[in-house]
């Protein structure tokens, strides 16, 4: 598959196949340490990104979907105040690094799991397959940043990646049975700060952040190439 290994331990050190899709790197990354700077939280490509307009994002050019559908009813309130905010989607391939991180310091204030079908999420189906975020499984993470604006991180579960790991969440299985959403609720947020892993795909899917509008700027292209560490929008003064 054309797997970099520059940064990971040799092929031949994992135990399975599995255990080299989700493997941790070795050479630690280093990022820009302004905290107003945002960056990449995966290994990824960028299939859309831009302003929610009309309650809508877009899981590529062409294909809307209603951003309140996609967060449910749990947050139907928070997906009206996310009008003229900012959308990225981030497509982690099979080849890529599966781990993702915080991409500026959060608190979580809540997770929601959805389960849901796991059609693919490659470029045909993107193209071709309305609603195809809504439909797959999901975790949802509902955070603010430190002027307390509201962010969410929209993790979307793919075919073969049924498996999603939220690593401060262990109550929360994908993949499991069907059955209804569950929201896990925090007295006390759970605070990141960016750069820190906070789970992974068991092999590749996609990642959908979305922004409150007046909070940050992107500076990305749709098809851009991202690392994780690299740079990729400003926090606004808040």
């Amino acid at each position: 598959m054309g797997l970099d290994m520059s940064e990971f331990a040799a092929p031949e050190s994992y135990e399975s196949l599995n255990a080299l899709f989700t493997r941790a790197l070795v050479k630690p990354r280093s990022f820009d340490p302004d905290p107003r700077v945002v960056i990449s939280p995966c290994d990824a490509r960028i299939t859309d990104c831009g302003k929610i307009e009309g309650g809508e994002a877009h899981q590529i050019k062409g294909m809307a979907y209603g951003v309140a559908e996609l967060l449910t009813s749990e947050y139907a309130q928070e997906a009206k105040a996310l009008e003229g905010g900012e959308y990225a989607n981030f497509y982690l391939s099979p080849k890529d690094y599966h781990r993702y991180h915080i991409p500026f310091d959060l608190s979580v204030e809540s997770v929601v799991h959805i389960p849901g079908r796991l059609y693919p999420v490659n470029m045909p189906l993107l193209k071709n397959k309305p609603r195809l975020f809504i439909e797959n499984e999901r975790v949802i993470l509902a955070c603010r940043d430190r002027a307390g604006r509201r962010h969410f991180l929209i993790l979307v579960g793919a075919l073969n990646v049924g498996k999603m790991v939220v690593s401060f969440e262990p109550r929360i299985h994908t993949n499991a049975e069907p059955g209804a959403p569950r929201c896990y609720r925090y007295e006390t947020p759970v605070t990141f700060k960016k750069g820190e892993l906070f789970g992974w795909f068991e092999m590749g899917s996609t990642i959908v952040c979305f922004s409150e509008p007046g909070s940050l700027e992107y500076i990305l292209k749709v098809g851009e190439k991202v690392r994780f560490g690299q740079s990729i929008g400003r926090l606004k003064e808040g």
